[in-house]
C-alpha cells in the first residue's frame, strides 16, 4: 500500500464519522442477536410460526416492525461502516505487529469484515422490499456443492472452518480474550460486562460449532438438507434429548451476546 493510499485510509478509519457509523454496527449486531435468541426460545418451546433463527429471519422481523424501514436503512449503513472498519483496521493497524500476531490479526478482522458487509447486503435486500432466506441459499450452495466431484470436501472444509470458528469464540469467551476488543469500565459495570461476554461468546461457539458438525454430517451421509446453515443447526436441537432445554440456553446466550454488543458499542476499541 502506498504512503499516499495508507494514509487516506487511515484517516477514513480514525475519523469521526467511521466511528459513529461502526459503533452503529454494533448495535445493530446486538438487535439482531436478541431477536434471534427470542427466535430461539420460541421454536424451543414449540412456537416459532416457522421463523428462520439466524440473520435473514432477524431482518424480516425487523422489516414488519414499526419504522421497520427506516431501521433497515439505518442498520444497512451501519454494517456496512463496520465491515469497511475492520478491513480497514486489517491492513492498517500497526498496534499488533510487535505482539508477532499480525496474520491473525489480518485474517480475524478481514474475516469478520467480509461478514458484516454481506450481512449489510442482506439487509439491504429487506430494505428495497426484497426477501432472501439464509437457510435456502445456504443449502442451495450444499445441494450444488454436494452434486459438483470434489465438492463434498469443499463442504468439509466449510464444517470444519465452522467449527473451528465455533470453538474460538468458545476460547475467548471462557479466557475473556474478548477484554482486549473494549475497554472494561471499573465494578461493578466491568463485572457485569465480564460475564455479558463470556456468556454471549460461549453461546454463539455452540450454534456456530453446531452449524459445523451438520455440514460434516452432510458431507459424511451425501444429505444437503443438513447444511441449511444457523437456523438448522439450532433447530436441530428440538428432536435430541433435553435438545429444547439446550436451545432455549443457546437463545439466552444469544440475548446476553445482544446485550454485550450494546455495551461494546460504546466500549469498543477504534
Amino acid at each position: 500500500m502506498s504512503d499516499t493510499a495508507e494514509k487516506t485510509a487511515r484517516s477514513a478509519k480514525n475519523s469521526t464519522v467511521m466511528h459513529v457509523l461502526a459503533r452503529a454496527g454494533f448495535v445493530v449486531s446486538g438487535i439482531l442477536h436478541i431477536i434471534i435468541g427470542f427466535i430461539a426460545i420460541a421454536i424451543a418451546t414449540g412456537g416459532g410460526g416457522g421463523q428462520e433463527a439466524d440473520q435473514s429471519g432477524a431482518l424480516a422481523q425487523v422489516a414488519q416492525a414499526p419504522g421497520g424501514l427506516f431501521l433497515l436503512w439505518a442498520a444497512v449503513v451501519g454494517l456496512a461502516a463496520l465491515g469497511v472498519w475492520l478491513l480497514l483496521s486489517a491492513f492498517i493497524d500497526r498496534s499488533w505487529e510487535t505482539k508477532g500476531k499480525r496474520s491473525v490479526h489480518i485474517v480475524e478482522n478481514l474475516a469478520k469484515g467480509i461478514a458484516y458487509l454481506a450481512l449489510a447486503f442482506t439487509a439491504y435486500i429487506f430494505a428495497i422490499g426484497g426477501t432472501t432466506s439464509s437457510a435456502q441459499s445456504t443449502s442451495q450452495l450444499g445441494t450444488t456443492l454436494l452434486s459438483t466431484p470434489g465438492g463434498v470436501f469443499v463442504v468439509v472444509l466449510i464444517g470444519l472452518v465452522l467449527l473451528g470458528v465455533g470453538g474460538y469464540m468458545i476460547y475467548k469467551g471462557v479466557t475473556r480474550r474478548f477484554e482486549r476488543d473494549i475497554r472494561i469500565p471499573a465494578p461493578p459495570a466491568g463485572n457485569a460486562v465480564r460475564i455479558l461476554g463470556v456468556v454471549g461468546y460461549v453461546a454463539r461457539g455452540v450454534a456456530l460449532g453446531a452449524v459445523g458438525v451438520l455440514f460434516l454430517v452432510g458431507a459424511a451421509t451425501n444429505d444437503p438438507s443438513k447444511t441449511t446453515g444457523l437456523d438448522g443447526a439450532l433447530k436441530s436441537f428440538v428432536s435430541l434429548p433435553f435438545g429444547a432445554v439446550v436451545l432455549v440456553a443457546i437463545g439466552v446466550g444469544w440475548i446476553i451476546y445482544g446485550i454485550y454488543a450494546f455495551f461494546r458499542a460504546r466500549l469498543a476499541r477504534l
